[in-house]
Formats: C-alpha cells, structure tokens, sequence
C-alpha cells in the first residue's frame, strides 16, 4: 500500500534535485556557522547515518542479499553492490536538496516558521531520534553477545541506552561538542575500518579485488531508483524521515560551496568510507570470517558513537527550533529532561506502535507542501536566488 508513496516521493525528489542543480548551478551558499569542507562532511556523514550502519550489513543484510531463492529481486547483482546503493552515493541527492533548500530558499520563504509547520517538523525529528534509539537497543543484544544470550534484551542494555541518551543530550548543549563529537568520530569510523582490515588478513588486492563489485550498483543504478522489496522500501522511507531534518541542521554550516560543488560532496565524499566499510564487512561475510571477541566490540563502540552523533544532532536542532534551549532552562532541567523524555520514546518504538514509514510519509507530504507554499504563496521570492545565497536566520 505504500510502495506507490515512496515510489512518488523518490522520483519527485530526484527529479527536484535535477531541477535546482541545472537551474542554480553557480550559486553559491553559505549556512551561518560555515566550517571547512572537511568538517562539514564529517558533520553530515555522522549524524546522516546512525547504528545500522554498523550493525546491519554483516549480520542481516548480506545473508538476505545472497538469499535470492528467498528473494529473487536481488539477483541481477551481488550483495555489496546491493548494500552500497541501499547507503551510499545516489541516495545522499536527497540530503543535498534538503541542504540547498535550506541554505537557499528558506531563508525567503520562510514555510518553516509557520506555526503548524514547525510543529510538525519538529514531531518528525522528535520521533526520528526515538526510532534511532529503538534500533540500538532492539540490535544490541546480536553485537553484545558476551552479555547475555545474544537475543533478549536485558537490563543492562536498557541502561546503556539511557546513558547514550543522555550523553548526546548533554553533547547538544554546546554546538562546539557536535562538532569535535563529528570530526572524532569520523577518524573513529576509519581506524574501525583499518582495524577490521587487518582483522581480516587482507590484503591490498582483496580489498581491490571484493570492491570491485560495487560496480554492480553503477551498472544498475536505475533499478535502486523505486523499491526492489519491503526491505528496500523500509530504506528508502528511513532515508526520507531522516532528509528533511538533517539538511536543516547539516545546512549551517555549508561554507561558500556551488550548487554543483555541494552536490558533488555529498554523493561522493560519504560514499567513499561506505564502500570500504562495505567492502570489508562482504570480505568477512564471503570467507565466513567470524567477528566474536574485540571485533565486536570494536563496532558495538563506533555504533554508540554513531548514535550519540545521530541524537545530539538532532536534539540540538529540535530545541534551537522549538526554543528549549540549555540556555533558557538550565544545563542539568534541558540534559535530563531530553533524556528521559526521548527515552521513554524510544521504548515506545521498540513496542513497534509506531512505524518509520509512517514518518516518511508525513515527510512526502511537508515536500510536497513546501513545493506548494513556494510556488503560489512565495514564488517572488525565488527570483532572489541569482547570486550569494542568504544565510540562515
């Protein structure tokens, strides 16, 4: 039943991003906090990407990509080829318009200031970040397997989860920490991958030799376009519940790029750690190379990083919205009452009452009221955008 609204929002996308990249290819943006290219990336790959990117790709999806007896849609390409375009390159177009959108045209037409619009916004961020949450608790017990029975989740897990929780929400006090958190975690994710290459024995032409599969994504590139399946659905949904709030925090800190040139750095710079990451991972899954011991907690560490980076991203950006900041409340009032109350939120994910695809679609819909707003409330207003784009307020 939702295939046909993802499906429409996907190509409604895509097609939005061809449009702004011919039409606005020079112009340039800048967000209010620029910082380097390096740090802005670092920033966006961080807190556009969460747990699942540790946690899914060896212990579910490759075994489910190689299952075409199961799932015969998989079967025109191999599994890394198939996990790469579920996370990687074409997939980021949609941060990139929620970026330049941002950047651009929000500043003059203000869609997100109205009243009912923020409100609705910022329940999607809210409910996003519990989603996060529910996803590294629910996945803990496979990663953590030392503790427990490797299934069941137990106290302990719980505690962990409300001390990531609370961590990010002190992280979000100061928007100092999001970005040193960004920048280290992001050296973090690539020793994690240089440490899982030596685990492997690999050598420099296996990793050549296994990434060169990746090439079954490019040559197929089309097909990632609408859902291959409900797997693939559930992707396309997460990646669109996530757009809308991610380019509003990520679009900050832009700092003078062109249209093209963002566009660029977004499909290109987060993909390249993706596919080494990637590439690693399918090398263990291919030789049955078992990750028990520090392996596993070496990803389980880079996962709660992940998720501290995803969290306090997205309560820094909530509150600076919603106006409950740390500086109007108090550090320790706006610390733990994030905490608990985005923990409770998360429990109430992980009992499945409420569904990511559902916020995907709430996401369609402030696209395609947006698109409304702009053309037959605000289109005078675009006609601003030929030169330095206007920082945001």
């Amino acid at each position: 039943m939702l295939t046909p609204i993802i499906s429409f929002g996907v190509i409604l996308a895509f097609a939005l991003v061809i449009y702004a990249t011919i039409r606005y290819w020079n112009l340039e943006l800048t967000g209010t906090q620029p910082q380097s290219l390096f740090v802005f990336i670092a920033i966006l790959f961080t807190s556009g990407l969460d747990v699942g990117l540790i946690m899914f790709p060896l212990a579910f999806d490759y075994p489910l990509y190689a299952d075409v007896a199961t799932e015969p849609a998989y079967g025109f390409t191999n599994p890394l080829a198939l996990e790469f375009g579920f996370w990687g390159f074409l997939i980021w177009a949609f941060y990139f318009l929620t970026t330049f959108y941002f950047c651009a045209i929000e500043p003059r037409t203000k869609f997100f200031e109205i009243p009912a619009v923020k409100i609705l916004n910022n329940i999607v961020i809210i409910t996003t970040c519990a989603f996060t949450g529910a996803l590294f608790l629910i996945y803990m017990p496979y990663y953590i397997a030392e503790v427990g029975d490797g299934e069941t989740i137990l106290p302990v897990f719980y505690l962990i989860c409300f001390l990531v929780i609370l961590i990010a929400a002190f992280s979000s006090t100061d928007i100092k920490f999001v970005r040193v958190l960004s920048v280290s975690s992001t050296v973090l994710f690539g020793m994690l991958i240089a440490y899982m290459w030596w685990n492997a024995g690999m050598s420099v032409g296996d990793l050549a030799s296994t990434g060169s599969e990746i090439g079954g994504y490019f040559a197929n590139i089309h097909k990632f376009v609408v859902p291959l399946t409900e797997y693939h659905e559930f992707y396309l949904f997460w990646w669109f519940a996530w757009s809308i709030m991610i380019g509003q925090f990520v679009s900050r800190f832009v700092s003078g790029l062109k249209t093209w040139q963002l566009l660029a750095s977004l499909l290109i710079f987060p993909s390249i750690p993706l596919g080494l990451w990637f590439t690693v991972l399918y090398y263990y899954h291919l030789n049955g190379i078992g990750t028990a011991g520090l392996p596993n907690w070496a990803m389980t560490i880079v996962g709660i990083v992940f998720v501290i980076n995803s969290f306090d991203s997205l309560i820094r950006l909530y509150t600076d919205n919603l106006n409950l900041t740390a500086e109007r409340f108090g550090t320790v009032q706006y610390v733990f009452a994030n905490a608990i109350g985005l923990f409770i939120l998360t429990l109430l994910f992980q009992s499945q009452w409420l569904q990511i695809q559902w916020v995907g679609t709430v996401v369609i819909g402030i696209y395609l009221l947006a698109l409304a707003y702009m053309f037959f409330g605000r289109n005078h207003s675009l006609k601003k955008l030929d030169g330095q784009a206007a920082p945001l307020n």
